[in-house]
């Protein structure tokens, strides 16, 4: 069982950053498909980022050039780095993962995931 817990969310202001980092206890993120995804309210969830087992990440058009995945396989964590960030980003943002072969077929969106951190709320102001 991949148990996923997120953090780093909080208030921000318009143009500033953010670090959200999601961890896993006793199984290496190394051996599973990761992404983040978020939600707004109202809004279906979107996927933001994803990284492969090599750590290959890639980015959703809305965020690419201002927020950046990255995994450290020594903390076992995974990283959403956040900067420029813009009102529309205000959203619930969730660390998920599941471990099929395939990290890249269907990536983008969440029904492929079967593990699925708590959240963490993530809210920009003008």
């Amino acid at each position: 069982q991949l148990q996923l817990v997120d953090s780093g969310g909080g208030s921000v202001q318009a143009g500033g950053s953010l670090r959200l980092s999601c961890t896993a206890s006793r199984y290496p993120l190394s051996s599973a498909c990761m992404a983040w995804f978020r939600q707004a309210p109202g809004k279906e969830r979107e996927g933001v980022a994803t990284i492969d087992r090599a750590g290959n990440p890639r980015h959703s058009d809305s965020v690419k050039g201002r927020f950046t995945l990255s995994r450290d396989d020594d903390k076992n964590t995974l990283y959403l780095q956040m900067n420029s960030v813009k009102p529309e980003d205000t959203a619930m943002y969730y660390c998920a993962a599941h471990v099929r072969y395939d990290c890249y077929l269907d990536s983008w969106s969440s029904a492929s995931y079967k593990y699925w951190g708590q959240g963490t709320q993530v809210t920009v102001s003008s």
